[in-house]
């Protein structure tokens, strides 16, 4: 806890003195005209202002994007405090998200509100189509959130935000870099080189925005290469009288070595590939003045082939598709006495895999919500989501949420919610060697309640607050003995407590008042989770209590004279049954006109740590890359 406290104390101290030393007049958050106050989150049926959100969200912006020195998403959402981000290699190769001490199957990820999560495993979850480049913004919702995403939002939702182009132009990101380490195999320097590019066209009626990127790597220890292309294609049409409609498809192949990455050290020689595709079409229909709708059609393809040894991939290799076609109708009618959102949701998930079969269900959501804001300085949502499942029968999973606002800038808020997970194909069906699947599986179930406190100005947002949490029919991978496969289990229950704590203060140089722009956020998360005992306690435990004890991220972009710019960004993490490490990354650039040239450098003081199973993670990496772009 000492490191905790007095890394707190310097960036704080840091932060706030050179803040005093700049305007403090100057009130804009961000260079493209919105402050995060004004930033509507992306909701299905009711949409409130982050400002007035009553849950703990948390907005990583195009500005803080462009500062950052990461090269993928999973890196970004590392600088997230109760985002557990537990990587098997750089650069976005293989990541599992979890939020405030979930696992990696409780999470929903988004794509422009897209669920893009696969009920194969959630171990693919952030094999998504786009990379930092190509994002507006990333918004968390933590907590339970049937109530607003449907199933799997179990803890939490992160939901990914594309650029829309507000100018016709072209942007190129360039990059190398390299631990300067040597693999011992082939005495080859491990290294890696990638190329972003993306044009945006912005006419009177229609947007269109199209990127592409390409990475590749010898790695960083031996068979830990990869290669990875994305493509990313959105086109939004202005239909008149506030009526639009938006078109997207993308598609990522991503080819990795897969050592330690799920069987060490027995998969020393192992490797994988996973292919996604996603399409879909959304729209907004004013049908008059009291009512909006929103339907959107999606569809997502993907195929993850592992292979045991690559060498011989005839010994061991699974091979699992999975297609999910999901139709949405959302709508919002606006009265008197607030405003209601009613929601339709059908989903199709179906699977071929060599190991799990041929199956397939389907999944009918039904949203009801209300949100009350006729009294002054109070806002109310309630609601609720009920679910029925093909396998899983009815769900009925409520939530609310309060806030008032006792100042200007502070705001007192509450919220309880419930959520669902449904057990995974790999959960109910795999038959290997160390692990076999539990066809008698339930869904988990979740509870959450918070309650804190909210400041929101313009150059200063901060949020503090605590949380209980209660996971019921917990499924976890168990056996009786160590020589035994892994089976799940639907037999714990863990109740979680939790702090949690964030501040973002940036004094942008728009207008020229001062020499210097600061971009600054801090973010702490402290959990307590127990397990409830039970008469099957006893158990050997894969998934129960892996998660982050104390964690810390924070990150300082300090720019002078809108061309010389230095990041420092540092991550404190506590593992429960692991050492607590801490890492600092930097960036330093310079822009001329149209050219930027940058050198980060990731996890600085070359610390040997472990963010899943037994893979060893990167040391010291330095990047140099070259930024240019054009505008009509």
């Amino acid at each position: 806890m000492k490191k905790i406290f007095t890394l707190l104390s310097i960036f704080l101290f840091g932060s706030f003195t050179i803040n005093a030393q700049l305007n403090s007049e100057q009130n804009e958050d961000s260079v493209g005209g919105k402050t995060l106050n004004e930033i509507t989150i992306q909701a299905g049926r009711i949409q409130i202002p982050f400002s007035k959100q009553n849950r703990d969200i948390t907005i990583i912006d195009r500005e803080i994007i462009k500062s950052m020195p990461v090269k993928s998403v999973n890196e970004l959402l590392l600088y997230v405090a109760g985002v557990d981000v537990r990587q098997r290699g750089p650069w976005g190769t293989q990541a599992d998200i979890g939020i405030d001490g979930g696992t990696f199957d409780q999470t929903l990820v988004l794509l422009n509100g897209i669920k893009i999560t696969d009920p194969q495993t959630g171990h693919n979850m952030m094999n998504i189509p786009v990379s930092p480049d190509a994002i507006e913004r990333i918004e968390i919702l933590k907590g339970a959130a049937a109530r607003i995403y449907g199933i799997n939002a179990l803890n939490g939702a992160i939901n990914i935000i594309t650029r829309q182009p507000q100018q016709t132009g072209v942007d190129l990101n360039m990059y190398a870099g390299s631990s300067f380490q040597k693999d011992t195999s082939n005495q080859k320097l491990f290294g890696g080189v990638g190329l972003d590019a993306s044009a945006s066209f912005a006419g009177d009626k229609t947007k269109h925005f199209i990127s592409m990127s390409h990475s590749q790597s010898s790695g960083y220890r031996y068979n830990t290469s990869f290669e990875n292309e994305k493509f990313f294609y959105q086109n939004t049409i202005d239909l008149g009288k506030r009526k639009s409609l938006s078109l997207l498809g993308g598609f990522v192949n991503n080819s990795f070595g897969a050592n330690g990455f799920y069987a060490a050290p027995a998969d020393k020689e192992s490797k994988e590939t996973v292919e996604t595709g996603i399409a879909g079409a959304s729209a907004i229909l004013p049908i008059n003045s009291f009512w909006t709708l929103r339907p959107r059609l999606s569809y997502r393809y993907n195929k993850d082939d592992y292979i045991f040894i690559r060498q011989n991939p005839a010994y061991y290799q699974n091979i699992h598709t999975t297609n999910v076609l999901d139709a949405e109708l959302n709508n919002t009618f606006y009265s008197g006495i607030g405003d209601f959102g009613l929601g339709l949701e059908v989903r199709n998930e179906a699977i071929n895999s060599n190991s799990l079969g041929k199956r397939s269900r389907i999944n009918y959501g039904f949203f009801g919500e209300y949100s009350f804001n006729k009294i002054q300085k109070l806002l109310i949502n309630v609601g609720a989501y009920g679910n029925y499942n093909s396998d899983f029968g009815w769900q009925f999973l409520p939530g609310i949420d309060i806030g008032y606002s006792v100042h200007t800038n502070f705001r007192l808020f509450a919220n309880a919610g419930t959520g669902q997970r449904l057990p995974t194909y790999t959960d109910l069906y795999y038959k290997g060697p160390g692990n076999i699947g539990n066809d008698q599986l339930k869904p988990e179930h979740s509870f959450h309640s918070e309650a804190g406190v909210k400041y929101n100005s313009g150059p200063l947002n901060a949020s503090l607050s605590i949380f209980h949490k209660n996971t019921s029919d917990f499924i976890d991978w168990v056996k009786d003995s160590l020589n035994q496969p892994w089976q799940p289990q639907n037999f714990q229950k863990i109740n979680t407590d939790g702090i949690s704590f964030s501040v973002d203060y940036r004094l942008l140089n728009k207008d020229q008042i001062s020499d210097f722009s600061l971009i600054t956020g801090l973010s702490y998360t402290w959990l307590n989770p127990r397990i409830i005992k039970t008469e099957k306690s006893g158990k050997i435990s894969q998934y129960a209590l892996e998660n982050l004890r104390n964690q810390l991220a924070a990150h300082a972009n300090l720019s002078y004279l809108n061309k010389y710019q230095i990041t420092i960004g540092a991550k404190y993490q506590e593992r429960i049954h692991y050492k607590q490490y801490l890492l600092l990354d930097a960036r330093l650039a310079a822009t001329m006109k149209q050219v930027e040239i940058y050198a980060d450098v990731n996890n600085l003081t070359n610390v040997s740590y472990v963010e899943a199973g037994a893979v060893p993670m990167v040391g010291r990496w330095a990047t140099l890359g070259l930024k240019w772009n054009w505008r009509k």
